[in-house]
Protein backbone atom coordinates (compact mmCIF):
# COMPACT_ATOMS: atom_id res chain seq x y z
CA UNK A 1 0.00 0.00 0.00
CA UNK A 2 2.93 2.23 0.58
CA UNK A 3 5.47 1.19 -1.45
CA UNK A 4 7.56 3.06 -4.17
CA UNK A 5 7.31 0.15 -6.97
CA UNK A 6 4.41 -1.64 -6.25
CA UNK A 7 0.86 -1.06 -7.72
CA UNK A 8 1.72 1.39 -10.60
CA UNK A 9 -1.26 0.38 -12.96
CA UNK A 10 -3.33 3.03 -12.72
CA UNK A 11 -5.58 3.47 -15.35
CA UNK A 12 -7.85 6.40 -16.20
CA UNK A 13 -11.40 5.67 -15.94
CA UNK A 14 -10.66 2.12 -14.40
CA UNK A 15 -13.38 1.28 -12.15
CA UNK A 16 -11.76 2.74 -8.97
CA UNK A 17 -11.62 5.99 -11.01
CA UNK A 18 -15.20 5.51 -12.07
CA UNK A 19 -16.34 4.53 -8.66
CA UNK A 20 -14.55 7.68 -6.89
CA UNK A 21 -15.54 10.15 -9.17
CA UNK A 22 -19.40 9.03 -8.75
CA UNK A 23 -18.78 9.26 -5.06
CA UNK A 24 -17.45 12.68 -5.69
CA UNK A 25 -20.31 13.71 -7.29
CA UNK A 26 -22.50 12.23 -4.70
CA UNK A 27 -21.15 13.28 -1.50
CA UNK A 28 -20.87 16.68 -3.37
CA UNK A 29 -24.54 17.09 -4.01
CA UNK A 30 -25.77 15.66 -0.88
CA UNK A 31 -23.50 18.55 0.58
CA UNK A 32 -25.61 21.20 -1.40
CA UNK A 33 -29.02 19.33 -1.54
CA UNK A 34 -29.09 18.48 2.08
CA UNK A 35 -27.58 21.98 3.52
CA UNK A 36 -30.28 22.92 5.70
CA UNK A 37 -30.28 19.14 7.32
CA UNK A 38 -26.76 18.52 7.91
CA UNK A 39 -26.35 22.29 9.62
CA UNK A 40 -26.34 20.83 12.87
CA UNK A 41 -23.39 18.94 11.75
CA UNK A 42 -21.61 21.81 10.19
CA UNK A 43 -18.71 21.85 12.94
CA UNK A 44 -17.79 17.79 12.28
CA UNK A 45 -17.82 18.96 8.52
CA UNK A 46 -15.61 22.06 8.86
CA UNK A 47 -13.08 19.96 10.78
CA UNK A 48 -13.65 17.10 9.29
CA UNK A 49 -12.17 18.84 5.67
CA UNK A 50 -9.51 20.58 7.49
CA UNK A 51 -7.76 17.95 9.22
CA UNK A 52 -8.33 15.83 5.37
CA UNK A 53 -6.21 18.90 3.85
CA UNK A 54 -4.15 18.91 6.63
CA UNK A 55 -2.83 15.07 6.36
CA UNK A 56 -3.33 15.03 3.07
CA UNK A 57 -0.20 17.77 2.55
CA UNK A 58 1.70 16.16 5.69
CA UNK A 59 1.27 12.58 4.96
CA UNK A 60 2.56 13.36 1.62
CA UNK A 61 6.14 14.49 2.59
CA UNK A 62 6.36 12.30 5.38
CA UNK A 63 5.48 9.80 2.63
CA UNK A 64 8.15 11.46 0.15
CA UNK A 65 11.00 11.14 3.08
CA UNK A 66 9.93 7.88 3.69
CA UNK A 67 10.69 6.43 0.72
CA UNK A 68 13.30 8.45 -0.22
CA UNK A 69 12.07 10.18 -2.81
CA UNK A 70 11.46 13.68 -1.60
CA UNK A 71 13.59 16.71 -3.62
CA UNK A 72 13.04 20.19 -3.69
CA UNK A 73 10.29 19.66 -6.93
CA UNK A 74 7.90 17.61 -4.21
CA UNK A 75 7.60 21.09 -2.01
CA UNK A 76 3.48 21.70 -2.38
CA UNK A 77 3.72 25.30 -4.47
CA UNK A 78 1.41 23.31 -7.55
CA UNK A 79 -1.88 24.80 -7.94
CA UNK A 80 -3.70 22.40 -5.59
CA UNK A 81 -1.36 23.04 -2.84
CA UNK A 82 -1.78 26.70 -2.77
CA UNK A 83 -5.18 26.38 -2.50
CA UNK A 84 -5.52 23.70 0.55
CA UNK A 85 -3.32 26.17 2.15
CA UNK A 86 -5.36 29.38 1.40
CA UNK A 87 -8.44 26.79 2.55
CA UNK A 88 -6.61 25.51 5.89
CA UNK A 89 -5.32 29.78 6.76
CA UNK A 90 -9.70 30.06 5.97
CA UNK A 91 -10.77 27.41 8.45
CA UNK A 92 -8.50 29.04 10.70
CA UNK A 93 -9.48 32.94 9.93
CA UNK A 94 -12.18 34.25 7.92
CA UNK A 95 -11.40 36.00 4.61
CA UNK A 96 -13.74 36.88 1.95
CA UNK A 97 -10.70 37.79 -0.54
CA UNK A 98 -9.26 34.59 0.33
CA UNK A 99 -12.21 32.65 -0.55
CA UNK A 100 -12.76 34.85 -3.71
CA UNK A 101 -8.77 33.29 -4.97
CA UNK A 102 -9.44 29.89 -3.85
CA UNK A 103 -12.99 30.03 -4.98
CA UNK A 104 -11.48 29.84 -9.26
CA UNK A 105 -8.64 27.78 -8.19
CA UNK A 106 -10.04 25.12 -5.79
CA UNK A 107 -13.70 24.26 -7.28
CA UNK A 108 -13.38 23.29 -11.25
CA UNK A 109 -9.15 22.51 -10.91
CA UNK A 110 -9.36 19.74 -8.42
CA UNK A 111 -12.13 18.17 -10.45
CA UNK A 112 -10.05 18.12 -13.78
CA UNK A 113 -7.52 16.73 -11.79
CA UNK A 114 -9.69 13.87 -10.76
CA UNK A 115 -11.01 13.25 -14.02
CA UNK A 116 -7.50 13.45 -15.54
CA UNK A 117 -5.38 12.60 -12.97
CA UNK A 118 -1.36 12.54 -13.01
CA UNK A 119 -1.17 9.60 -11.16
CA UNK A 120 0.48 6.05 -11.77
CA UNK A 121 -0.80 4.20 -8.42
CA UNK A 122 -3.88 2.11 -8.33
CA UNK A 123 -6.40 1.62 -5.81
CA UNK A 124 -5.98 0.89 -3.04
CA UNK A 125 -2.01 1.82 -2.83
CA UNK A 126 -1.46 5.38 -0.60
CA UNK A 127 -0.82 7.95 -3.74
CA UNK A 128 -4.60 6.44 -4.84
CA UNK A 129 -6.37 7.40 -1.74
CA UNK A 130 -4.61 10.58 -0.80
CA UNK A 131 -4.66 12.28 -4.27
CA UNK A 132 -8.32 11.56 -4.64
CA UNK A 133 -9.39 11.95 -1.08
CA UNK A 134 -7.20 15.10 -1.13
CA UNK A 135 -8.57 16.62 -4.69
CA UNK A 136 -11.95 16.28 -3.38
CA UNK A 137 -11.85 17.86 0.02
CA UNK A 138 -10.48 20.89 -1.91
CA UNK A 139 -13.36 20.83 -4.14
CA UNK A 140 -15.90 20.29 -1.19
CA UNK A 141 -14.41 22.88 1.35
CA UNK A 142 -15.61 25.65 -1.10
CA UNK A 143 -19.15 24.45 -1.69
CA UNK A 144 -18.67 24.01 2.33
CA UNK A 145 -18.03 27.73 2.89
CA UNK A 146 -20.44 28.63 -0.07
CA UNK A 147 -23.10 26.16 1.34
CA UNK A 148 -22.39 26.87 5.44
CA UNK A 149 -20.30 29.60 5.82
CA UNK A 150 -22.37 31.89 3.03
CA UNK A 151 -19.33 33.28 1.27
CA UNK A 152 -20.28 35.01 -2.31
CA UNK A 153 -18.05 36.12 -5.07
CA UNK A 154 -18.27 39.22 -7.07
CA UNK A 155 -17.97 39.03 -10.81
CA UNK A 156 -14.72 41.43 -10.79
CA UNK A 157 -12.87 38.25 -9.12
CA UNK A 158 -12.75 36.88 -12.12
CA UNK A 159 -10.48 39.69 -13.33
CA UNK A 160 -8.86 40.20 -10.33
CA UNK A 161 -8.04 36.22 -9.75
CA UNK A 162 -6.56 36.28 -13.19
CA UNK A 163 -4.54 39.23 -13.01
CA UNK A 164 -3.38 37.51 -9.18
CA UNK A 165 -2.55 33.48 -10.87
CA UNK A 166 -0.25 35.40 -13.83
CA UNK A 167 1.76 37.75 -10.70
CA UNK A 168 2.19 34.19 -9.00
CA UNK A 169 3.21 32.27 -12.42
CA UNK A 170 6.39 34.63 -13.48
CA UNK A 171 8.11 34.39 -10.39
CA UNK A 172 7.21 30.27 -9.95
CA UNK A 173 8.13 30.00 -14.14
CA UNK A 174 11.90 31.60 -13.01
CA UNK A 175 12.10 29.28 -10.34
CA UNK A 176 11.54 26.39 -12.57
CA UNK A 177 14.11 27.48 -14.68
CA UNK A 178 16.55 27.84 -11.41
CA UNK A 179 15.97 25.03 -9.63
CA UNK A 180 14.47 22.90 -12.44
CA UNK A 181 11.00 22.19 -11.38
CA UNK A 182 7.34 22.33 -12.45
CA UNK A 183 5.63 24.15 -10.10
CA UNK A 184 2.35 25.19 -11.58
CA UNK A 185 3.53 23.01 -14.53
CA UNK A 186 4.83 26.27 -16.33
CA UNK A 187 8.15 24.18 -17.35
CA UNK A 188 5.83 21.10 -19.41
CA UNK A 189 2.88 19.35 -18.28
CA UNK A 190 2.14 16.35 -16.71
CA UNK A 191 4.63 12.96 -16.89
CA UNK A 192 0.76 11.24 -17.35
CA UNK A 193 -1.65 12.08 -20.23
CA UNK A 194 -3.52 14.52 -18.66
CA UNK A 195 -5.37 17.47 -20.32
CA UNK A 196 -2.41 19.34 -20.56
CA UNK A 197 -1.08 17.09 -22.80
CA UNK A 198 -3.14 18.40 -25.02
CA UNK A 199 -1.76 22.01 -24.72
CA UNK A 200 1.32 21.97 -27.48
CA UNK A 201 4.56 23.31 -26.77
CA UNK A 202 6.58 26.55 -26.88
CA UNK A 203 4.69 29.47 -27.23
CA UNK A 204 1.85 27.36 -27.61
CA UNK A 205 1.56 25.47 -24.45
CA UNK A 206 1.94 28.85 -22.63
CA UNK A 207 -0.83 30.40 -24.83
CA UNK A 208 -3.08 27.70 -24.02
CA UNK A 209 -2.41 27.59 -20.57
CA UNK A 210 -3.81 31.16 -20.15
CA UNK A 211 -6.99 30.74 -22.55
CA UNK A 212 -7.69 27.45 -20.27
CA UNK A 213 -7.45 29.65 -17.22
CA UNK A 214 -9.65 32.45 -18.29
CA UNK A 215 -12.18 29.68 -19.64
CA UNK A 216 -12.35 27.67 -16.11
CA UNK A 217 -12.43 31.34 -14.05
CA UNK A 218 -15.64 32.06 -16.32
CA UNK A 219 -17.42 28.62 -16.29
CA UNK A 220 -16.49 28.23 -12.71
CA UNK A 221 -18.20 31.66 -12.30
CA UNK A 222 -21.37 30.96 -14.05
CA UNK A 223 -22.86 29.17 -10.52
CA UNK A 224 -22.27 31.89 -8.58
CA UNK A 225 -23.39 34.45 -11.09
CA UNK A 226 -27.05 32.14 -11.10
CA UNK A 227 -26.90 31.93 -7.53
CA UNK A 228 -26.48 35.65 -6.84
CA UNK A 229 -29.23 36.29 -9.37
CA UNK A 230 -31.37 34.29 -7.40
CA UNK A 231 -30.55 35.75 -3.72
CA UNK A 232 -30.71 39.42 -5.02
CA UNK A 233 -32.72 39.56 -7.95
CA UNK A 234 -29.76 40.95 -9.91
CA UNK A 235 -26.32 40.39 -11.15
CA UNK A 236 -23.86 40.91 -8.54
CA UNK A 237 -20.80 42.92 -9.80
Amino acid sequence: MFSVTEMRTFEMFSMPHIVFLVLFVIISSFLILFRERLKPLQSLIKWSLFSILVLSEISMQIWLVVTDQWEIGTLPLHLCSVSTIILIYLFLKPSKYAFYFVFFTGFIPPILSMVTPDLFYQFPHYRFLKYFLHHAAISWSVIYFIVFEGYRVPRKAIWTTFLALNVIALPMFFINLLLDTNFFYLANPTETKTILSFFGTGVMYYLNLELAALSVLLITYIPMGLLLRKERGRVYY
